[in-house]
């Protein structure tokens, strides 16, 4: 088994509704100590939403970071006092105007594991209905409904870049 790190301190350094950025200070078995920088989240979830036709929704919407546009699976984060389905719930109708009959938990991932202790929860959405989107003030979403065959094709491309997508996409593709 790898040897663990010890822990010897831990502060807050910033923290906003969505994440709490830490410095933790640490002390390998063979007495290395350093300093470790991470996010911290209550999670994420990712939904697949499943059409009756076999069309899979996704959300194309600008990403300030890469200053460009992104075609992903609606997502987002876990607020304090809330499930991981909960949020999925809330996260598909914000995003895509839709509203799921049921819900199946696909699997989890963590997103970028040297930086965030984030999980990220991936439900299949099954028996949409059409409800009213209503994005956040920030938001901007165009809605796509795609066939498997062009979603594998985007990826291949490149045209599907966003890495919790295609984590997703891994997880769920045989399912579907």
């Amino acid at each position: 088994m790898l040897s663990r790190w010890k822990t010897l301190s831990s502060r807050i350094v910033s923290s906003n509704p969505w994440w709490k950025y830490f410095l933790d200070t640490f002390e390998t078995e063979n007495g290395h100590s350093g300093e470790y920088h991470y996010v911290h989240t209550n999670g994420a979830s990712m939904i697949v939403p499943v059409l009756p036709d076999g069309r899979v929704v996704l959300v194309n919407q600008y990403r300030y970071l890469c200053r460009k546009e992104s075609l992903e699976l609606p997502c987002g984060g876990v607020k304090s006092g809330h499930s991981y389905e909960e949020t999925a719930r809330h996260e598909l109708e914000e995003e895509t105007g839709y509203r799921a009959g049921s819900m199946e938990t696909a699997g989890e991932f963590n997103p970028y594991n040297g930086v965030t202790d984030e999980i990220c929860k991936v439900f299949i959405a099954h028996a949409l209905m059409q409800s009213s989107a209503k994005p956040d003030v920030t938001e901007e979403f165009e809605i796509l409904r795609l066939r498997l065959e062009e979603i594998d094709d985007m990826i291949a491309s490149g045209d599907i870049w966003d890495g919790m997508t295609l984590a997703a996409w891994v997880l769920v593709r045989a399912k579907l």
